[in-house]
């Protein structure tokens, strides 16, 4: 049963740019994509419109949502995202171009998750970035954290760029839950040089919301680093936090950071 209206948009490449050439049309090409990816922290902000839609700040504050990037979105796109009942929250998706590009669930708990700071111990940044090799993402270890400082000038943009207009946002300064994950990418990117590569799963559990001009910093361990169908992953657990001593956000967070030459445009191995 349908529990939501669904949300249209056109996507707008937002990371063309990117350190991360796997956005530019030409080297996504090489890898077997039709043109440079829309991010998934992109896709993930689109899903996170309709939870919320429908819990509103609650969401913000303690919500769960899953999201599994499946194929491309390409910029230019039409998308349409849907919701439906679900037992215990809302099933998500995002159709582009006839096909069913991402996948995910949201809830909203009772009570926010309690995360003990101790847990995730607030490391220096890496000094120096060195190529990515067997020594960047090592299960177990920690990473160096990673921070930015949000604007509502950013913020502003972001949400453009998002074609979101939930008034939240901007009524009460809070910070868009895309901005979680484009701190996890951070770490990820901020540890190692990279080249291109896929964002492929993430799920955030909120704590608490973020203001639209917080300073924010990750801290992350590797708990994975795999080979699977010629492609190389590294899953992170990481903790968010606002101004370095609140917690926002517990997210865990998966790549694809040595992918095989030709994916057939498919991001899940």
């Amino acid at each position: 049963m349908a529990l939501l209206a669904p949300f249209h948009l056109t996507a707008v490449n937002l990371a063309k740019a990117s350190e991360n050439k796997m956005h530019d049309d030409a080297v996504a090409r090489r890898f077997g994509f039709e043109g440079g990816l829309v991010p998934g922290v992109t896709v993930f902000g689109y899903m996170s419109h309709l939870a919320v839609t429908k819990w509103g700040r609650a969401f913000l504050e303690r919500g769960l949502i899953e999201a599994r990037f499946l194929t491309p979105v390409y910029d230019g796109d039409s998308v349409v995202v849907t919701a439906e009942e679900a037992e215990d929250g809302i099933e998500i998706e995002v159709e582009a171009r006839g096909t069913i590009c991402a996948t995910g669930r949201a809830a909203l708990p009772e009570a926010p998750a309690t995360v003990a700071l101790a847990d995730f111990p607030v490391t220096e940044p890496v000094p120096e970035r060195r190529p990515v090799d067997g020594r960047s993402y090592v299960p177990g270890g920690w990473l160096g954290t990673a921070s930015y400082t949000l604007t509502e000038a950013g913020l502003s943009n972001l949400l453009a760029g998002l074609s979101e207009k939930h008034p939240i946002y901007a009524a009460e300064k809070l910070a868009h839950p895309c901005y979680i994950l484009q701190l996890m990418n951070k770490i990820l990117m901020d540890n190692a040089i990279l080249g291109p590569w896929i964002h492929t799963s993430s799920t955030v559990r909120f704590i608490a919301p973020a203001a639209a001009t917080d300073g924010l910093t990750a801290c992350a361990t590797v708990t994975g680093n795999y080979e699977r169908n010629g492609h190389r992953f590294v899953e992170l657990d990481g903790l968010v936090l606002a101004n370095s001593d609140t917690p926002v956000a517990h997210c865990q967070h998966a790549a694809i950071y040595q992918p095989r030459r030709s994916t057939r445009s498919r991001i899940r191995s």
